[in-house]
């Protein structure tokens, strides 16, 4: 956020038939989600970043020092090579064009305030202007649109599917809506400002009070040491708004989310809701459903903008949306937005953040979510073990704990808002989670995230400006050392890369590869790790195994979470698992399908299988087994 332990894997397909070939998603509440035959790969790229060669990388630096990334950037050779990784969806962070430093007012759009813009580039959750794009990402910002469609039509091209962000809980404090399809009011134009709350407001008020900028604290100044009359402390707001982490102070402090400010979703400041609830009964309901519900009743006004903002991005061929902060807005307004979303796009992919586990199946059925971070329990299980202090016992908790809701729960070791694996504040080197990520990719049924970069091991280690290293800055104009030499002056072939970091994403590009060719790891999973505790000698909390099957693939798959030791053990197949996958005595000979070096036998001798297993450091094996 170094003892690490490793994952080592061994998978086997057996085709030997099955009592059951129902996917893991039985016996739960009607599914949301996409119609996917396969598991998805989401990957999370920084727009801004991911084409930029500058490798200045000045504290604070403008983007005429530090370069910047372009829409174009993702031509048909970028797009392969993302699509020959594993991918299946590409997340381009920070479409929508948000509060920035820099002058673009020869195309219509006015300059931000720097003391009310994080960094210089500027936050990709302080939205300006929601029916446009980033003008930094453009070759021509008076084209920024047309641009952005035709990165839509060359992802389409090359199969991928286009997932952006929609922020609903908080906009930038300097919202313009410049765009704005005809008939389409910004966001507070008709507000009445003399109230603190009014049901069809988009804002919260602080009648009789102006705006005031937070004290900096720890010598902070908006744009570095540059001194400019731009930041001088002051920005006109009058009367003041609540700040976008629900601040109601007219002078929020250094640590809200001062740059933003918060939507009103006919919320009352005591808690109480203006608007419909939904009945309990609609968790059980399709998304057919709660589009009857709401069609006929009044709704907040915020609703309805969040609702054209979503299907006007729809409208130009986006096939989903990641939701920043969900759970801060209510669960009414999600069944609302997501229910319109899918009347027209049943497939669409709908992700949300969400770090309340008590909240999670309330966002899922009740607010038609297909998809939530899993952050607090598995991402924080698999961290806690890679640094050395967590047992893997965890994970079958987890995961079992998940049971009823495990295809929704997205899996991710890096993303924005986390540390990068390799930096020293996390466990100091990438290869260290390659255990972790494939326990990661095939517990279960749900989608997998990789943030860009992580296929090569970036440190996240640069001091961009605002904020501290660890995190690739999400805040500033910078470049990304080992992605770029991954990227090799936009040869996306790996020219530049070390040893290390080839290999490395050599390895997650046949893990990826795999994981969405799998039938097995779309169907059941039971845990095997317990049994080995108790009746194998050496098997202890640094390992972890289990099983997952669907129709005649079956897999095996057993994890070494220890960074130095090599394990040299005989695994054995539980009673259970032989007997419900109706395996008769035998040998089976396990064709590794990572790397192809390692094909041991699987003995079954009545009641139990068995297999011996040296399991070394750092190492994973996928194994299939053909009957």
């Amino acid at each position: 956020m170094k003892l690490v332990r490793i994952v080592f894997i061994l998978l086997i397909v057996l085709g030997a038939s099955c009592n059951s070939d129902a996917p893991s998603s039985k016996n739960k509440k009607e599914s949301n989600s996409p119609n996917m035959k396969k598991k998805a790969v989401v990957y999370q790229v920084f727009t801004r970043l991911f084409g930029n060669t500058e490798t200045n990388n000045k504290p604070w630096g403008t983007k005429e020092e530090n370069g910047v990334g372009k829409f174009s950037d993702f031509d048909h050779k970028a797009l392969m090579a993302i699509k020959n990784l594993g991918v299946t969806h590409i997340w381009y962070t920070g479409v929508p064009h948000h509060a920035l430093i820099g002058d673009y007012t020869q195309y219509g759009i006015s300059n931000d305030d720097p003391d009310v813009v994080k960094g210089r580039a500027g936050s990709p959750y302080a939205v300006k202007d929601y029916y446009n794009v980033n003008p930094d990402l453009a070759d021509n910002p008076a084209n920024r649109l047309q641009e952005f469609e035709a990165l839509i039509a060359r992802t389409h091209n090359m199969g991928l599917k286009v997932i952006i962000d929609i922020v609903p809980n908080h906009i930038a404090r300097k919202y313009e809506g410049k765009t704005n399809p005809e008939g389409v009011d910004d966001f507070g134009a008709k507000d009445d400002t003399s109230v603190v709350y009014s049901k069809h407001n988009n804002f919260y008020y602080i009648p009789g009070e102006e705006f005031k900028v937070p004290n900096w604290q720890d010598d902070y100044s908006p744009l570095g040491e540059e001194n400019t009359n731009k930041e001088d402390g002051k920005f006109t707001e009058i009367p003041a708004k609540w700040t976008g982490n629900g601040s109601r102070l007219a002078q929020p402090n250094f640590n809200d989310w001062y740059e933003t400010v918060k939507i009103n979703y006919g919320v009352r400041p005591d808690g109480t809701k203006d608007f419909d609830t939904l009945p309990d009964a609609y968790a059980n309901m399709d998304y057919q459903a709660h589009y009857n519900f709401w069609k006929e009743k009044e709704v907040p006004d915020s609703w309805t903008k969040f609702k054209d903002i979503a299907l006007y991005w729809q409208e130009k061929g986006v096939d989903g949306f990641r939701y920043d902060m969900a759970e801060m807005v209510p669960v009414e307004f999600w069944s609302y937005l997501n229910s319109s979303i899918k009347v027209k796009n049943p497939d669409a992919f709908l992700l949300a953040e969400v770090y309340n586990p008590s909240l999670y199946r309330e966002y899922l059925f009740k607010g038609k979510m297909d998809y939530l971070y899993d952050k607090v329990e598995l991402y924080d299980s698999l961290r806690h073990i890679m640094k050395g202090y967590g047992w893997t016992d965890h994970i079958h908790t987890v995961q079992s704990g998940m049971k009823d809701i495990e295809h929704h729960m997205l899996h991710f070791l890096e993303n924005h808002d986390e540390q990068r694996i390799a930096s020293p504040e996390f466990v100091g080197n990438a290869a260290l989670a390659k255990p972790a990520m494939v326990v990661s990719a095939t517990l279960s049924t749900s989608p997998t995230m990789i943030y860009f970069g992580q296929e090569v091991g970036e440190d996240g280690s640069e001091n961009a400006g605002f904020g501290s290293p660890s995190r690739t800055s999400i805040f500033d104009y910078i470049g990304v050392p080992a992605h770029q030499r991954w990227m090799n002056h936009k040869k996306f072939d790996g020219g530049l890369s070390t040893d290390e970091e080839k290999a490395l994403r050599d390895f997650y590009q046949r893990l990826l590869n795999f994981t969405i060719t799998s039938d097995a790891l779309m169907g059941e999973y039971q845990e095997t790790h317990y049994y080995n505790k108790e009746n194998t000698h050496g098997y202890d909390h640094r390992i972890y195994s289990f099983v997952r099957w669907f129709g005649e693939d079956r897999l095996l798959i057993i994890s070494n979470f220890d960074a130095e030791k090599t394990y040299q053990i005989d695994f054995k197949l539980p009673p259970e698992i032989v007997k419900h996958w109706k395996l008769n005595s035998g040998e089976f000979l396990l064709q590794e399908q990572l790397y192809g070096a390692y094909n041991p036998t699987l003995m079954v001798d009545g009641e139990v299988g068995r297999v011996d297993l040296k399991l070394a450091p750092l190492e994973s094996y996928i194994f299939k087994l053909n009957q």
